[in-house]
């Protein structure tokens, strides 16, 4: 019968004025911002406001995408509920079902502007190609005492399908 004994090795962390330092972990300057080692990847997932890249050209280029969506059916007319004021809901269920962007082609938004008549106040329009139709969609958008904007109008024009 044998006795085997193994040697272990104590590694030491010492605590400095930027946190636990050691072998393994990263010091220096770049250290007390949260750095890591070189070829270490972070294993987060990107939350819901992470994974979503942010409006292109402000309120007026994502309440475009949305209405669209909502318009050529692609998404329920319920999913603009809390993000319209006014008449502007109404109008929306009532272009929904018609569905004036509706056809096998997926409508498809150009070109998007803006216009500021006042402050908290933007009317915006789109163009809307569908093939080879175009269409046009204006709308007006208001900011409220919370700074959210909401659809306050919606208006579809040009060759329907």
């Amino acid at each position: 019968m044998s006795t085997r004994t193994t040697m272990t090795t104590k590694k030491t962390r010492t605590t400095g004025p930027a946190g636990p330092t050691g072998p393994g972990r990263a010091t220096g300057p770049g250290a007390a911002t949260g750095s890591r080692p070189p070829g270490r990847r972070d294993q987060r997932r990107p939350g819901p406001r992470e994974a979503r890249p942010p409006a292109p050209g402000g309120p007026h280029d994502w309440f475009a995408e949305r209405l669209l969506a909502v318009i050529s059916g692609q998404r329920p007319v319920h999913s603009l509920l809390g993000l319209t004021v006014g008449p502007a809901y109404d109008q929306l269920v009532g272009l929904a079902p018609a569905g004036p962007l509706r056809s096998r082609l997926r409508p498809v938004l150009r070109r998007c502007g803006r216009f500021h008549p006042g402050p908290g106040v933007i009317e915006a329009f789109a163009r809307i190609a569908t093939g080879d139709r175009i269409s046009a969609m204006a709308f007006r958008l208001e900011q409220g005492p919370d700074l959210r904007w909401r659809c306050a109008a919606v208006e579809i024009r040009g060759p329907l399908p």
